[in-house]
């Protein structure tokens, strides 16, 4: 039996949040409501979620603070913002915080089961990215089961470090990888000497790169690596 999609749905309009939930329950969601940001957070740490839908203007904590207290919880669980504003700096900042979407009250159920639905496929399409074994950099075949890497000619044998790295830089090829993100997924703890050692690997998978000019491992100052391919 296939799981259902949960959805968090942080409201504290009594009316709209009942109704939303009902809606999104009817159409084959589970979703469970919460009336402030403060209880959504509770209820996030404690539930597995697949989507948060957050109202921005709610008591005790704003749907931005619920944000970004989720974010550091789970870097990636996709966030919709609902807001009667219609103002451009919400907007900015929602963005700002990661926002995979936004919508204006009022909108149609109809509306907000599109969203989520795109959203869904979206995600749907990088976790099969994200579970590939075997990535193409140039002329270089990366086998993350196999630990590998060839050419050709020849054919490398990664650490399990070197393999776990340029994994992660693949996933999120032309994209920025966070170092925080990297050393808490690898070495577990962000501390100097876990950094330090990540920029060694950093160096090593660039010399096994070396020769494909079309992909290069680039430094994002301030935030962490990006793999050009």
């Amino acid at each position: 039996m296939e799981q259902k999609t949960k959805l968090l749905l942080a409201e504290d309009d009594e009316n709209l949040g009942v109704l939303l939930k009902e809606y999104l329950v009817a159409k084959g969601f589970g979703a469970d409501l919460y009336p402030d940001g403060e209880i959504a957070y509770k209820g996030f740490m404690k539930e597995h979620y697949d989507i948060c839908i957050l109202d921005i203007m709610m008591p005790k904590k704003d749907g931005f603070s619920l944000a970004k207290d989720i974010r550091v919880v789970n870097p990636d669980i996709p966030i919709i913002f609902l807001t009667a504003k219609n103002l451009k700096d919400d907007v900015i900042e929602g963005f700002k915080l990661g926002a995979d979407d936004y919508i204006t009250k009022p909108f149609s159920m109809e509306e907000l089961i599109f969203r989520i639905e795109a959203i869904l496929r979206r995600t749907s399409a990088e976790s099969q990215v994200a579970n590939e074994p075997v990535f193409t950099l140039g002329k270089y075949t990366f086998d993350t089961r196999k630990q590998t890497l060839a050419d050709a000619e020849e054919t490398v044998k990664l650490t399990t470090k070197e393999s776990d790295l340029l994994k992660l830089l693949c996933q999120n090829a032309n994209k920025v990888l966070e170092r925080n993100y990297a050393l808490k997924s690898i070495w577990i703890d962000d501390n100097y000497f876990n950094a330090r050692s990540m920029d060694v690997y950093i160096t090593k998978l660039r010399k096994h790169l070396k020769d494909e000019p079309s992909v290069e491992i680039i430094n994002v100052h301030g935030k962490g690596y990006k793999l050009i391919v």
